[in-house]
């Protein structure tokens, strides 16, 4: 009863399982035991729908003026405190924390846009329209994997719970299982050679069993014995020329998003672990033109592979997504996939409480609070914005 840690967790736990009001007693249970543990209450802002106190955000202020408190904590507290302002719309205030927190995140990670850039040009070489055409048809053919993925905070929480509602699927997690297959790949060659390029030595027979090793490694997360189930691993959007290698019937769905929104909303985002591209205006505008890169060029080589969902259009008219969605799967309309937020579930993203509401429109063109803090960020991402200028 006196661990800090245990209580977080357990808090972790109950908004993992949508028992919101256990989730936020359990976290205040922490803050009570050690007041300077800042993860505690961002683990309160990242619920989302909920609302700090005015006695609260004195109480962080005040923790903030500590100069021996641990960076580690400190960012906690600012991007705590960015959520806080940002509710009161006080957006400069919120901004001035958000800055503040990354700017402190961004030197506790480490990041290089040139290695992520190094890596998507040895991806878009190898994986060719040839490579594909000399492959020919491979892999292990179940048709129950159905890969949601995309830039992170860009509605991929929302396609998976529209989805996993439906009776034939089951929704697991974020499962890291195609990275660690092709980190795989690189051991024990004696030869230097590495993923992707060692791909083009391998037999269909190995592309079968490397399918197959995926569906076991994901087994251990299907408890429901539905047909399908979904993996929704953003960070999986360069390895689809590998997953349609391996998993030939997999279904794919990329979740897009408004550049700036996406980018925006990770500004805003603590992560736990990874996505250390998300801490710098520059950082995340050109990993943001990656993606996109990196997408086109699969649309090119593996035309209809990829169904692409717009969020602001599942806003707009959600009905209209939730049948081409169900179409590209081949599933049967549902209209539990419609009526998503009553499906009781866990959920282990940031947006597990918003997924729990009737879809909102609020988060469309939400960027623009933020405006005039965000030059870099629109300059980068000039390329892309044409299309977007009515957000």
């Amino acid at each position: 009863p006196q661990h800090t840690g245990a209580w977080l967790g357990l808090g972790h736990m109950l908004k993992t399982l949508g028992e919101q009001e256990a989730g936020i007693d359990a976290y205040r249970k922490c803050i009570a035991l050690e007041p300077d543990f800042g993860e505690a209450y961002y683990s309160l802002a990242n619920l989302k729908t909920f609302n700090f106190s005015d006695h609260e955000m004195e109480q962080m202020e005040q923790r903030l003026e500590d100069g021996s408190m641990r960076e580690s904590s400190r960012v906690n507290f600012l991007f705590a405190m960015g959520k806080a302002y940002e509710d009161r719309k006080d957006f400069d205030a919120a901004w001035r924390c958000y800055s503040e927190g990354n700017e402190i995140q961004r030197m506790l990670v480490s990041y290089d846009p040139v290695h992520t850039e190094t890596l998507n040009d040895e991806l878009i070489e190898f994986f060719s329209g040839d490579f594909f055409s000399q492959v020919g048809e491979v892999g292990d053919e179940s048709p129950a994997p159905i890969f949601i993925l995309g830039m992170p905070r860009s509605g991929s929480t929302l396609v998976e719970q529209i989805i996993a509602s439906h009776s034939q699927v089951e929704g697991t997690s974020e499962l890291p299982y195609i990275g660690r297959l092709t980190k795989s790949l690189n051991r024990n060659r004696a030869d230097g050679m590495r993923y992707p390029q060692l791909l083009a030595e391998l037999e269909p027979r190995h592309f079968e069993r490397l399918g197959q090793e995926y569906l076991e490694l994901a087994q251990m997360h299907r408890v429901e014995g539905t047909p399908r189930f979904i993996d929704k691993m953003p960070n999986n959007f360069p390895s689809i020329g590998f997953i349609h290698t391996i998993l030939p019937n997999a279904r794919i769905i990329d979740a897009r998003r408004n550049p700036m929104d996406a980018c925006v909303g990770n500004l805003r985002q603590l992560y736990a672990r990874g996505q250390t591209f998300s801490y710098d205006q520059s950082d995340i505008g050109e990993y943001y033109l990656q993606y996109q890169r990196v997408m086109d060029h699969w649309d090119k080589v593996l035309p209809g592979k990829v169904l692409h969902v717009q969020y602001e259009d599942t806003v707009e008219d959600l009905d209209l997504q939730v049948r081409r969605i169900l179409d590209f799967l081949e599933l049967p309309f549902e209209q539990a996939c419609v009526d998503f937020h009553q499906t009781d579930r866990a959920v282990r993203t940031a947006s597990s409480e918003q997924v729990r509401q009737p879809i909102y429109s609020s988060g469309v063109g939400y960027w623009r609070n933020y405006e005039s803090h965000l030059g870099e960020l629109v300059e980068i991402l000039e390329p892309l914005l044409e299309g977007h200028s009515s957000d």
